[in-house]
């Protein structure tokens, strides 16, 4: 068995937390475009927080970790483990262009004898009618031959600090039996928890995928019960606490589902399933009604302003968060926009307070000025969007007149305080 040198393609949310916890036991290089990405992480900082910088400060100083965009210095390893986004274009159709060019910086690097292992999400097949075929093409090798494959799919959960890399019980796979334990027995090497090793490629990127998937559906059945019982009058958490005093219900809240994960994944399966002459329609159904819960939620609010006599157009409107989710930075996907892009219909009198997000970042990827410190005055209109620790401490009363109308996306503020909630 050959030494490894691991290269991990991609230092984002995935990609930095594994090459890190990989320098623990392996020589180790994080690989990305992003110069500036590089630099940051070369300093000591991760500004996503997957990484805390006494970790990563370690890994560069202790463990000989290192990151660059220059491909010379990645040429000498043989390990590559690809951890690169999975997006869908702005029709929800699979945009495979980040793994593709990733595929494209192996194939200029690999040797003879080397092992490829993607973990970015995906629908079953494309790590090897896809991917592979790209690295066959730029280097020249053949699979199965000369080189060789694996896929492990990611279980990164954005700012979730008890589920981290190195305890989560991790599936490999690989393109032969003997690749197969080779790729088991690095993650297993790393991990608290172990693995499970799938059977095939194939068989883990399915795995991957329905993970992603079955939370969107039960998500969207919370979601829908909510519009039910809204509509009826009954508080819909009050129902959940009733119905999971049964030993066998599944304890799930309604809310905006964003991110990278549960909002994009289900598209890749919802594409290639209709390749094959079949029509996810829970699945179809689900995401559609997911998506439109950001414009639900305003709609809600406005429905409470006019009942309350609170004029809606010109209206001052505090939006408590903008991440995806709480006490992270990760602004992927969030469906808070929603919510704004249906009030700024009204009015243009909005603040958006989000000490957790990159304001430059929000203004670049949605066009929306936000605020990282705790507004002032009163508002006619305040919506809870995002957990964040610090709105549970916030003194929502001092920034109330006697008409303001509060709307708790997240059912975490106190009943007496608010107008209406998920």
């Amino acid at each position: 068995m050959f030494e490894k040198k691991i290269c991990v393609i991609g230092l984002g949310y995935v990609g930095l937390p594994l090459a890190r916890l990989f320098s623990t036991k392996f020589p180790t290089i994080g690989f990305d475009m992003n110069q500036q990405r590089v630099d940051a992480l070369m300093a000591g900082h991760d500004a996503t927080l997957e990484v805390s910088d006494k970790l990563l400060q370690e890994a560069l100083a202790t463990h000989g970790f290192t990151c660059t965009t220059d491909l010379e210095k990645i040429r000498d390893c043989n390990f590559y483990v690809v951890a690169v986004p999975t997006p869908v274009d702005k029709n929800n159709r699979p945009d495979l262009k980040p793994l593709l060019g990733a595929s494209e910086t192996v194939g200029k690097v690999i040797s003879k004898g080397d092992i490829v292992v993607y973990e970015s999400t995906v629908y079953p097949g494309v790590t090897e009618e896809e991917c592979l075929p790209v690295v066959e093409r730029v280097s020249g090798l053949k699979y199965n031959i000369d080189f060789f494959a694996g896929y492990s799919p990611e279980r990164i959960n954005p700012g979730d600090k008890l589920h981290t890399v190195e305890k989560i019980k991790k599936v490999t796979s690989g393109s032969t039996p003997e690749i197969a334990d080779i790729v088991d027995n690095v993650y297993n090497s790393v991990l608290i928890n172990g693995t499970h090793k799938a059977p095939s490629i194939k068989v883990a990127e399915a795995s991957k995928i329905i993970e992603n998937s079955q939370r969107d559906v039960n998500i969207a059945f919370m979601n829908e019960l909510a519009k039910i019982f809204n509509a009826m009058g009954i508080d819909t958490h009050d129902v959940i606490e009733a119905a999971s005093s049964k030993w066998n219900f599944i304890k799930l809240s309604p809310g905006l589902v964003g991110g990278h994960c549960i909002s994009v994944d289900p598209y890749y399966l919802i594409q290639k399933a209709q390749v094959y002459g079949v029509m996810p329609r829970i699945m179809s159904n689900a995401r559609r009604l997911n998506d439109g819960m950001g414009d639900y939620v305003a709609q809600q609010t406005i429905k409470l302003m006019n009942k309350k006599g609170v004029l809606v157009k010109d209206a001052s409107i505090l939006i408590l968060g903008i991440t995806f989710k709480e006490n992270c930075t990760d602004i992927r996907n969030t469906k808070v926009v929603d919510i704004y892009h249906t009030l700024k219909e009204y009015t243009d009198n909005i603040t958006v307070y989000d000490p957790w997000a990159d304001a430059a970042r929000v203004k670049s990827e949605y066009g929306i000025c936000i605020t990282n410190t705790p507004p002032l005055g009163t508002f006619s209109a305040i919506i809870l969007a995002v957990a964040h620790r610090e709105f549970l401490s916030l003194d929502i009363q001092s920034l109330m007149s006697a008409q303001t109308v509060i709307y708790d996306v997240k059912g975490v503020l106190p009943r007496d305080i608010i107008d209406g909630r998920l």
